[in-house]
């Protein structure tokens, strides 16, 4: 009996992850990354107050092949409280790897190819928020009065309020 022929519904398209997947991890894994989770979800695997001072560089295996050292670069000030999180990072990370596959965890304050690299912002910059005029907060109080909980009557205030400023601009 011959089997049906599978056709295809992707018209000889790729999707950009699927041609991308292969360069993503070959560049991963020739700075030791094994598993590029790492990388894309530091912030998760580490914490955000973490990943707000500290990014990951390398992965190095020693000779030995007894677990791996994790280069963490972050700036001069933060390092000494970096270095008091050491092993707390290193159970996130080992964690995250799913056996203990980082042995250590090494601090640097420079980027591995220079200085240049080690000089960057590790903060996510966050949009400046406006606030709402007085006009607009008239009126969403306004609309609010009739509610009962005072807690829920100021946060729709305030809701309102942006809503209100928003649309104005």
């Amino acid at each position: 009996m011959k089997q049906p022929r599978h056709t295809s519904t992707t018209y000889g398209f790729s999707r950009a992850a699927t041609l991308m997947q292969t360069r993503i991890k070959s560049a991963s894994e020739s700075r030791g990354f094994a598993v590029t989770r790492l990388l894309t979800h530091w912030a998760e695997i580490v914490g955000a107050a973490t990943a707000g001072i500290a990014t990951p560089v390398n992965v190095s295996y020693g000779k030995g092949g007894f677990g791996a050292t994790l280069t963490v670069l972050t700036t001069g000030a933060q390092a000494p409280m970096l270095e008091m999180q050491k092993e707390q990072i290193r159970e996130k990370v080992n964690a995250c790897y799913g056996y203990k596959a980082i042995a250590r965890v090494r601090i640097t304050q420079t980027a591995p190819v220079g200085f240049n690299d080690g000089r960057v912002a590790f903060e996510q910059k966050t949009a400046k928020r406006k606030t709402p005029d007085a006009k607009a907060v008239e009126v969403s109080s306004d609309l609010s009065k009739d509610v009962q909980s005072d807690e829920l009557r100021a946060a729709l205030a305030a809701l309102g309020a942006n809503v209100i400023s928003k649309h104005k601009s």
